[in-house]
């Protein structure tokens, strides 16, 4: 049976869990680089953009676009540089970031899957809700779409960005716990360092998965070999 979770009442991981968050990426970017022991499927060829999460750019998911390069896929960065919440109108900043996504989908002439990192994945599912016909499956790693910024260790840091206060309005956080209209996963870690891994699930149903994958932490979410495997075994499907 389905578990609800009640998101109002989400507090931030434990304070170990986040003070163990570098030991562990380097843990899990070392799984990473051992790769997976069984080889992963092949990949169509379809374009697919990867966005990175608060506080990162292309740089971080590097390794991650480029695995995915290997098993076939025409990868791209979301080429906006370091991510941090927009300082312009929402809407105007998923208009930016569609331009992006409407280029590469006229260049390939075929629907483009997107993937992102922690709150890369909410500028994922929200280009997925206004741009369905160009969007074929969405992939978040580790991101509290349903969740409030206060529930996240990253939460003080929108606040700061955002001039002391929150950035995201119970206006707008009702219009992200909408699902898209297309296929959609969402890979969380129960031992997530940075936000509670029950803000990071969606209600399950034949176009929304949640997938985890355990003992992987925040920031090696675009490493660990567990991820990948989920990653490319969701990509290969048909959609």
């Amino acid at each position: 049976m389905e578990r609800l979770i009640n998101t109002n009442r989400l507090q931030p991981p434990p304070a170990v869990l986040l003070a163990l968050e570098p030991l562990r990426a380097i843990s899990d970017y070392v799984a990473g680089v051992v790769g997976p022991i069984d080889p992963l499927p092949l990949g169509d060829g379809h374009p697919v953009i990867v966005f990175p999460g608060l506080a990162a750019s292309g740089a971080a998911t590097a390794d991650l676009r480029g695995r995915l390069q290997q098993l076939g896929y025409e990868i791209y960065d979301w080429e906006q540089g370091i991510n941090s919440w927009p300082n312009t109108d929402f809407d105007q900043w998923l208009s930016l970031l569609g331009e992006h996504l409407n280029r590469i989908h006229a260049r390939h002439r075929c629907s483009v899957s997107l993937i992102g990192w922690s709150l890369g994945g909410i500028y994922a599912r929200e280009l997925a809700k206004k741009y369905p016909a160009l969007v074929r499956q969405v992939v978040t790693l580790a991101t509290p779409f349903p969740d409030k910024p206060e529930s996240t260790h990253a939460g003080w840091f929108l606040t700061v960005l955002n001039g002391g206060a929150s950035p995201v309005a119970d206006a707008l956080l009702e219009r992200l716990r909408v699902a898209p209209p297309v296929p959609s996963a969402s890979i969380y870690s129960d031992s997530d360092g940075v936000v509670a891994w029950q803000g990071c699930l969606g209600t399950e149903s034949p176009l929304h998965r949640n997938i985890e994958v355990s003992g992987v932490s925040h920031m090696g979410m675009v490493h660990h070999p567990d991820v990948l495997r989920a990653v490319a075994e969701l990509l290969v499907q048909p959609c």
